[in-house]
């Protein structure tokens, strides 16, 4: 579900955004004003939130960016499965198991029966950190 939609220019720092159906969080956005009848371009940085691969995006600036609600839940680990890196995981206030992909950052910290706190974002799930 997205939350709203903003123009290329209103992306600053910090944002979270929609590019080719992927969250990225924006790094930087460097607007250039064009000519006496140009319009504004941008060039946006980006970090995707489940990859961490970085993004470079140029729109013209009118382009219109989805903003998608991020649902930031915690769980307890059940199981670690290190070698395809997943975590069974039940959800502390629905009691839901979920199988969800470990970050790269939180792989060495987590650990059965610890708490961890799981992002919702249009339907991808992933472990972000361990509380």
């Amino acid at each position: 579900m997205v939350l709203r939609l903003i123009d290329a220019t209103a992306a600053k720092s910090g944002t979270t955004i929609m590019v080719d159906g992927e969250p990225y969080t924006v790094r930087s956005n460097d607007i250039s004003k064009t000519g006496k009848h140009g319009a504004s371009k941008c060039r946006i940085e980006a970090i995707g939130i489940f990859n961490s691969k970085k993004k470079i995006v140029a729109v013209p600036g009118g382009e219109r960016f989805e903003v998608p609600l991020i649902e930031k839940r915690k769980a307890q680990v059940l199981s670690v499965n290190a070698s395809e890196g997943k975590a069974n995981v039940m959800d502390l206030e629905n009691f839901e198991t979920l199988e969800l992909e470990i970050n790269d950052e939180t792989k060495e910290q987590i650990a059965e029966e610890k708490q961890v706190e799981y992002w919702d974002v249009e339907g991808k799930k992933a472990i972000m950190r361990v509380l």
